[in-house]
């Protein structure tokens, strides 16, 4: 009996010697640091390639098995800057998007904790209930009405779309000839220039259009498929392509969150080329110009006022929902910020995806403060381009946001810029250029 009670108080000295040697690691009552890998869950229906145009070519097998169909994945990582506080770092390619605004709850009726993931720009978020690593929520865009997209994510993981890929058919970097909407679709065609970038399986890159470029997207070839995504709060973007090793040819699906889809077919081609986008929007008039829209503070500003005269002027229209105006906006505080021109106005025209005038007011308010914009951002109106060109009937046509006027000091328009070719793209440097010369001519006049 005493050799039984010697050995047993000897196993338990022995394990509480052990766990006073273990450290137990903080649980993170919040999020747990590292890798996380969401989805987006678009409509899950089988898309029927081209449903109103010409037949697509015979035997063309446009099933993508190597992804679940219907979700466009991202990645996130939670880094904490100290015990208590955290951010959250959306990638996409050689991008990260810190997000601070992170708030947490409790669902009653569930019994779980919520967590709420606000854009700092854009009007839009993630809300959802966390659990064990995991996340189920929805994707919510303000601005369009009663627009959710579930969504899950799970920590620890950090592939995009395939753990294990398959060997690449076809290394697609360089510069591609694309169309999107080919074959009277319901939306009308129009070209893109695909550049990608392909390490192993890897694939990175973009596509420029002559409204702007679908910024940075990353994802992978497999086999005879490649895929591409990007989600940034604003732009939702899923592309599927199957590859044809022979003729260099690709042919797939785009989706935009669960609004838009179409086809898109590319050919590589190194001299692929878009419009000039100092050509596609003219000025109606050589004579001065001028405008009055109201300013978030609720002035009303005129291009005409003592204040801006004798100045030359960029006069920027853009809207906060716009991924390539933020781009544009950033380019522009940085150039403020490097270059002294005392006879330099910067104005923002701000076209808004509210007709309301208190919810546009609010979202342009907050791109400003979270910016730091030292310049004039007034509401000039509704989005939709038609109505733009009403309220800027010195232009012939608005096609694209954003779209740069470079006014001289009689405030005569010199130059119409459309679109923006951003540091995703290999025409970002051409564009600072330009840039640079057109402000040259109305600063020198």
């Amino acid at each position: 009996m005493n050799n039984r009670f010697l050995l047993l108080l000897s196993v338990a000295f022995a394990l509480l010697t052990l766990t006073g040697c273990l450290r137990i690691d903080n649980t993170y009552t919040k999020l747990p640091p590292g890798p996380w890998r969401a989805v987006l869950l678009l409509d899950p229906s089988t898309i029927t390639p081209n449903p109103k145009g010409k037949p697509l070519a015979d035997k063309l097998d446009l099933s993508f098995d190597e992804v679940t169909n219907g979700e466009l994945p991202f990645n996130f990582e939670v880094v904490y800057t100290n015990d208590t506080t955290f951010q959250i770092e959306f990638l996409n390619g050689e991008e990260r998007i810190v997000v601070k605004d992170v708030s947490f709850g409790r669902s009653k009726s569930r019994a779980k904790d919520s967590i709420r993931i606000n854009f700092p720009i854009f009007d839009s978020y993630i809300v959802g209930l966390y659990e064990d690593g995991l996340i189920e929520g929805d994707y919510v865009v303000n601005y369009r009405d009663n627009y959710r997209i579930p969504f899950i994510a799970h920590f620890g993981m950090d592939h995009r779309f395939t753990k294990v890929p398959k060997p690449a058919a076809l290394d697609l970097t360089g510069i591609w000839e694309v169309t999107f909407g080919p074959g009277g679709d319901e939306s009308a065609p129009f070209p893109a220039v695909g550049e990608f970038t392909q390490k192993g399986n890897e694939l990175s890159g973009t596509f420029r259009t002559e409204t702007g470029d679908y910024r940075y997207l990353q994802g992978v070839v497999s086999g005879d498929k490649a895929y591409l995504s990007v989600f940034d709060g604003a732009h939702a973007f899923l592309f599927e392509a199957k590859i044809d090793a022979t003729a260099e040819t690709l042919v797939g699906f785009f989706r935009s969150g669960t609004h838009y889809r179409t086809i898109w077919q590319a050919r590589r081609n190194s001299a692929a080329t878009l419009t000039n986008p100092n050509e596609l929007t003219q000025a109606t008039q050589t004579t001065p110009i001028d405008f009055a829209f109201p300013a978030t503070d609720g002035q009303v500003i005129r291009l005409s006022d003592p204040a801006f005269a004798g100045k030359a002027k960029l006069v920027q229209l853009m809207g906060t929902w716009c991924p390539n105006c933020l781009d544009e906006t950033r380019f522009l505080l940085d150039y403020l910020q490097k270059n002294n021109h005392p006879d330099l106005q910067v104005i923002s025209l701000g076209f808004e995806r509210y007709r309301d005038e208190r919810q546009s007011m609010a979202a342009l308010q907050r791109t400003k403060t979270n910016l730091n914009i030292p310049y004039p951002v007034l509401w000039a109106g509704y989005y939709d381009k038609a109505e733009a060109n009403k309220a800027m009937p010195m232009l012939d046509s608005i096609i694209s946001f954003p779209t740069l006027l470079f006014i001289d000091k009689q405030n005569r328009i010199r130059k119409v810029h459309t679109g923006f070719n951003g540091p995703a793209t290999s025409q970002y440097e051409a564009f600072k250029t330009d840039f640079a010369a057109g402000l040259t001519a109305i600063l020198g006049e």
